[in-house]
This record gives C-alpha cells, structure tokens and sequence, in this order.
C-alpha cells in the first residue's frame, strides 16, 4: 500500500508553474498535498522501542530505513516519528530514533 493512497491530490494551475507543464507538456501540475505530521501519544510512544541515532555528514532518513527496516521506502516513518520533514531539518550531532516494531507505527500512523 501507498502512503499516497490517503493523501488528497493538488491540481496546480498557477501561472508561476506555465513554464514546468509546458516543459511536461501539460496543462497543470498534479500534486499530493503535504500530510499532517500528527505527534504520537505518550501512551503510543511507551508502547515503541526507539533506537537512537547520532545524526553524522551523510546521513540521509532514506538509508536509516534501509537499515532498520529493508526499505528505504519506509523513510517517511523515521522523519515523521522524529517529527522532522526532511533532513533539512536535522542538524549534525542530533538524536534521530528510529521506532520498531514497524507493524505498530504503521498502525498508529494509519497506513
């Protein structure tokens, strides 16, 4: 299953983007709207065992899910555990944790 299948989709039409469809030969752009980060609930959070990690040059949340879960696919679990959207938002020397068991953050996250 998709984590797209539950996001609503964007038709983009903004003048600012003629030049990126005409480049698409489109008419507009199609688009999935950014999903809401909902925090997990302290009781949620004590039924998860988090491993630490120490956020280094060339960490990417891609390659953590690869790691930890076989597919690098499964990166937007470790970002929105953290709740950090994107590696921008992590700084060098951070604590990243990465939640197992995968089945119950799926769950949680209603996936």
């Amino acid at each position: 299953m998709s984590r797209y299948t539950k996001r609503n989709r964007i038709f983009n039409d903004l003048p600012r983007y003629d030049s990126i469809n005409k480049n698409r030969d489109a008419n507009v752009m199609d688009m999935y709207a950014t999903p809401e980060m909902r925090p997990l609930t302290d009781e949620q959070i004590s039924s998860i065992e988090a491993r630490s990690h120490l956020w280094k040059v060339g960490d990417k949340f891609f390659k953590l899910a690869h790691e930890h879960y076989a597919d690098s696919s499964l990166w937007w679990v470790i970002a929105w555990y953290n709740q950090t959207p994107t590696e921008s938002h992590v700084e060098l020397g951070d604590i990243i944790y990465v939640p197992h068991p995968l089945d119950r953050i799926r769950m949680y996250y209603g996936y």
